[in-house]
This record gives C-alpha cells, structure tokens and sequence, in this order.
C-alpha cells in the first residue's frame, strides 16, 4: 500500500494534468469556438496539452 502511495505521489504532476488541466483546454476550447488544427477534437488537444505540461512539470520537478 506504501508503494501505490508513494507512486502515486510521484505521478502527481502527470495526474493534476490529466485530470484538471485537460479537461479545462477542452472547455475553453468548446466554448470559444476555437476549431483544433489538423481535424483534432478539443479532447485530443486538451491532453496533448496536458502531457506537454505534465511531461514539463514532472521531469523538472515544480510547475514554474
């Protein structure tokens, strides 16, 4: 139980992204009209978003 604990701390930059800052890309996106390039939908960009902000935090260790 330790070990899930732990890993899941250390995920915990790669979670906060998937988890809120997808999903908010993905409104934002809806509700201003925005068309995603190459056929996308806003979910799709709204992760890739995500796992490039994520990807960032994590392997720097902090946000800013």
């Amino acid at each position: 139980m330790i070990q899930v604990i732990k890993t899941i701390f250390d995920l915990g930059p790669l979670l906060f992204a998937f988890g809120f800052i997808a999903p908010l890309t993905m409104q934002v996106i809806e509700r201003a009209g925005w068309v995603p390039p190459f056929g996308l939908s806003p979910l799709v960009c709204g992760l890739g978003l995500a796992a490039l902000l994520g990807g960032i935090a994590q392997i720097r260790g902090r946000w800013l």
